[in-house]
């Protein structure tokens, strides 16, 4: 071993064993805007319309703004700051890059925070030959790619092709696409940097202003480039989304992105003693979304009562069909609709019986139930049974019923609504790919754990906001 090669392996062991890297704790933004909402009902029926275009072209779909979180990082020697959609239904990183063109992007919303297309004069194209250049065209042969970046024949045959960057890429979205070209530089995620890191540089989209960083299970993901450097880190990771029912005063505080693992003595410190554990479930291999983290669920209780979960909602076929997709980038949890109907029907039973049907409210949200509230309106405990032992995950009554005022004028003049904010995905028979997406409303006040050598993911409730000041104290 060379002087240079062992002094780069020290530096590795440095920064893998130094405390600061054993967590690294990052902000997660809401983008929720009153602005580009002009009512309750207008906030709902985008969102719940977006939920649905997501889950039903089964790609990875960033939505509007108002009901995504945004992660910030600085990106190559001058540290120019990017601010993207945090999404673990999607593995790449990408963002617009100087200059940028936008098709059909006129009055579809940007993210508030959105920094500008990036200049990336100073990066490093990728090779023809890279691993990250297969991954980039689903798994292509170098050979081909190095056809395609015009490398000639005799060069191809002895593999003397490092020098041809790796050719433009088409990537699609539920209502959107973009063809980029892979890239390598520094991206710093607060004290840390990754070198060569790669990313898609676009310079052209149709309808998809702000970019991606993909969490899924994919060699471009963040967390999978991250675990080069820092296998801790990279490996596991967690978020807490802070309860908001959408309202913006409430998301003014950062949900907490949790990189690694944040020691016992804190848990203690957060909890007070009483830290609740993780219910954890496995995750199932996808062989045709393989960048999906997809769980199988064994069924929904509506208080008392468990209504069994489908078939395909319990395992993955080998075509790729089944399961529970646990996603960061959509909204609402969209089910097959049979058991849908089946958990509404119970549902209705329990809260209709003394509550109207609000179905105007319903034509205007895109959401059902929903109904005009009594004074005390009594609505049952909704439990996800997942598959594996005690792995039962009891949703607080705002993660899946949303009460607020329905009506114009002055506030006296108008009722209490409450809506049920589970989705039909549509018939069982006509899916393919997941069958139900666990959406990031249904998520909130949880801290959500992806432990990917241990394929599992976990659940515990938190208070997010407060999780965030602990760690945020602690690590400074």
């Amino acid at each position: 071993m060379t002087s240079t090669m062992l002094l780069l392996v020290l530096l590795m062991i440095l920064c893998i064993s130094h405390p600061s890297f054993q967590m690294l704790l990052l902000p997660l933004t809401h983008t929720l805007s009153q602005a580009q909402f002009n009512s309750t009902h207008h906030l709902l029926k985008s969102t719940s319309t977006r939920s649905a275009a997501r889950f039903r072209r089964q790609l990875s779909l960033p939505l509007s703004p108002g009901s995504d979180y945004t992660l910030s990082f600085n990106l190559g020697p001058h540290a120019q700051p990017i601010t993207l959609y945090m999404d673990t239904g999607s593995d790449l990183v990408w963002f617009p890059c100087a200059p940028f063109k936008c098709i059909l992007c006129e009055g579809k919303p940007n993210e508030p925070n959105a920094s500008p297309p990036t200049n990336i004069t100073r990066s490093v194209a990728v090779s023809c030959k890279s691993l990250a250049c297969s991954a980039a065209h689903n798994l292509a042969s170098s050979s081909d790619l190095c056809a395609m970046a015009r490398c000639p024949l005799e060069s191809i045959e002895t593999s003397d092709c490092a020098n041809f960057k790796c050719p433009p890429f088409y990537y699609a979205y539920g209502d959107g696409s973009l063809v980029a070209r892979l890239y390598r530089d520094t991206l710093s995620l607060s004290s840390l940097s990754l070198r060569n890191f790669t990313f898609g540089c676009a310079h052209t989209a149709l309808a998809e202003p702000t970019g991606v960083a993909g969490f899924g299970r994919g060699l471009l993901s963040l967390p999978a480039q991250l675990a080069t450097l820092s296998p801790q880190l990279g490996n596991r990771f967690s978020y807490c989304l802070v309860s908001h029912s959408f309202d913006s005063d409430r998301v003014r505080k950062p949900s907490p992105l949790i990189l690694g693992r944040y020691e016992e003595k804190e848990k203690e410190k957060i909890s007070g003693g009483g830290m609740v554990e993780f219910v954890y479930t496995s995750m199932l291999e996808n062989p045709k979304h393989p960048y999906f983290y997809t769980v199988g669920l064994i069924g929904i209780s509506v208080g008392k009562r468990t209504i069994p979960a489908p078939e395909m909602l319990r395992r993955v076929n080998n075509r790729g069909d089944g399961g529970v997709v646990v996603d960061s980038g959509t909204t609402f949890t969209m089910l097959p609709e049979e058991f849908y109907n089946s958990v509404v029907d119970e549902f209705d039973r329990r809260v209709g019986r003394v509550n109207k049907r609000a179905r105007k409210v319903e034509e205007k949200t895109g959401l059902a139930p929903c109904y005009y509230l009594n004074a005390v309106a009594e609505v049952p405990v909704v439990t996800l049974r997942f598959a594996g032992g005690n792995s039962s995950v009891v949703l607080p009554r705002k993660n899946y019923f949303y009460e607020f005022l329905d009506g114009s004028g002055e506030r006296k003049g108008k009722r209490r609504v409450g809506c049920l904010m589970l989705m039909n995905g549509g018939d069982e028979g006509e899916l393919s790919g997941p069958g139900a997406t666990l959406g990031n409303y249904q998520q909130q006040g949880f801290e959500v754990v992806y432990e990917l050598e241990e394929k599992r993911v976990g659940f515990a409730k938190r208070h997010c906001a407060s999780l965030w000041e602990r760690l945020n104290r602690d690590k400074n």
